[in-house]
């Protein structure tokens, strides 16, 4: 087992991952009933994949002998009424090293192979830009 979710009622959630310990409490948004206090479980959806693309990258670099520590990820999601559900996903990847367009390229494309963007249904948009310094 990777985590234990428990429902707190008030449409809020508390999940603990097993390994660390950590906890990732969400809300339901204030358009779908909740308080909107906390990540929404379709917030940490989109989150997830900006998250994984950087990490992905941050692995790349070391061969590349680069350090993105610094580079910011920004995510917007965007929901679609009928069905609820995901419609888009824009990230924009704000890259904190100046590099050569080949190792841009590497980068680039090794985000495109992060595991959660990969699992995202092929029906949700995905719009990816890359700001490099």
């Amino acid at each position: 087992m990777t985590s234990k979710v428990t429902y707190l009622g008030e449409l809020r959630t508390s999940s603990i991952h097993l390994q660390s310990g950590s906890e990732i409490i969400t809300d339901a948004p204030t358009d779908n009933h909740g308080k909107g206090e906390a990540f929404s479980p379709t917030d940490l959806v989109a989150n997830a994949a900006g998250s994984c693309m950087v990490s992905i990258m941050a692995i790349k670099s070391k061969d590349l002998e680069l350090d993105l520590t610094g580079s910011t990820v920004e995510v917007t999601k965007v929901m679609q009424a009928e069905p609820r559900k995901i419609a888009k996903i824009i990230i924009v990847m704000n890259m904190s090293v100046s590099t050569s367009d080949k190792n841009k390229t590497i980068l680039e494309r090794a985000a495109m192979t992060c595991p959660v963007f990969l699992s995202l249904h092929p029906d949700i948009e995905k719009e990816v830009m890359f700001n490099w310094k």
